[in-house]
């Protein structure tokens, strides 16, 4: 198998399973762990940079319209990894995988409004019936699904400012979580003096797990980083879906979060319009291929 294709799919599957490796720090609040998630994820890519030589980069890099850029990034993927690992210890695993598989869809109506991107006809169906699934859920729950919303929005949008921003990955996000780390490293102060903290107070096994957030984040993105040079997009966009796919299996087989038959058809509705967008598009690339 493809190489590119191999490492896209070690990456949505490792981001897939995160559920389970956040379950395992159920017991540390859910501010601690973003602040731990924070904190190692910057140690981790500082290293990776001074190994990779990239950190020169990164400082030439530097100057005010590059802040304000990763300003708003950071503050986006703060409250993203705070809602994502709050929801699943929460119990709302299902709904967090709803997120994600709305996420790319939303991200293409951003495109629109903000890139001035142009929707085929067809591909209209589609974000219809997403949003026509998002409102019976709405209906379902008797609320806004505000967690996969949440989510969503707020990926998206990060999408969007790194789309125009100007430094690699690992550069990126390095100043995203270097900009959050003074303010997660006075949090982690503040619940040591409070005699609240988790990190060496709760056992060695709990240490490493959180020593290791900053692994877990930072891995799988090498491994994306080394799919995206080598396969099409347009694969990669089909197998981001294994991420929400392996999350919402997670919650619903192994954490018996309940399922049903009327989410069933909400998530359905989604699903459904994930998979004619792709075949739309898959479609039409298709037709552009014969007629070249």
């Amino acid at each position: 198998m493809n190489p590119g294709i191999l490492a896209a799919i070690g990456a949505y599957a490792s981001w897939g399973m995160l559920p389970i490796y956040w379950k395992l720090l159920g017991h540390v609040p859910t501010a601690q762990l973003l602040c731990h998630r924070i904190t190692w994820s910057f140690v981790v890519l500082a290293i990776f940079l001074v190994l990779t030589r990239r950190i020169a980069r990164l400082r030439s890099s530097l100057c005010p319209s590059v802040w304000g850029s990763y300003v708003l990034a950071s503050l986006l993927i703060g409250v993203n990894w705070f809602i994502y690992v709050w929801s699943v210890n929460a119990g709302y695993i299902v709904e967090a995988s709803l997120g994600y598989f709305i996420n790319p869809l939303l991200s293409v109506l951003l495109g629109v409004f903000f890139m001035r991107e142009r929707l085929r006809p067809l591909q209209w169906a589609p974000l219809g019936l997403a949003a026509a699934g998002v409102i019976y859920l709405t209906f379902d729950y008797g609320r806004l699904p505000w967690i996969a919303l949440t989510l969503a929005v707020t990926f998206s949008l990060y999408g969007l400012v790194k789309k125009k921003a100007p430094l690699g990955a690992f550069e990126g996000l390095t100043l995203e979580t270097g900009l959050l780390l003074v303010p997660a490293l006075a949090w982690l102060g503040w619940s040591e003096l409070s005699g609240v903290a988790a990190f060496l107070h709760a056992g060695t096994g709990s240490d490493l797990l959180l020593i290791g957030a900053g692994v877990v984040t930072t891995a799988p993105l090498v491994m994306f980083a080394a799919a995206a040079h080598r396969i099409p997009l347009s694969m990669i966009g089909i197998l981001q879906y294994i991420a929400p796919t392996i999350q919402f299996l997670i919650g619903v087989f192994m954490y018996h979060e309940p399922f049903s038959r009327t989410q069933f058809t909400g998530f359905g509705m989604v699903w459904l319009a994930v998979l004619l967008f792709w075949l739309e598009r898959w479609s039409f690339g298709r037709k552009l291929r014969h007629s070249a």
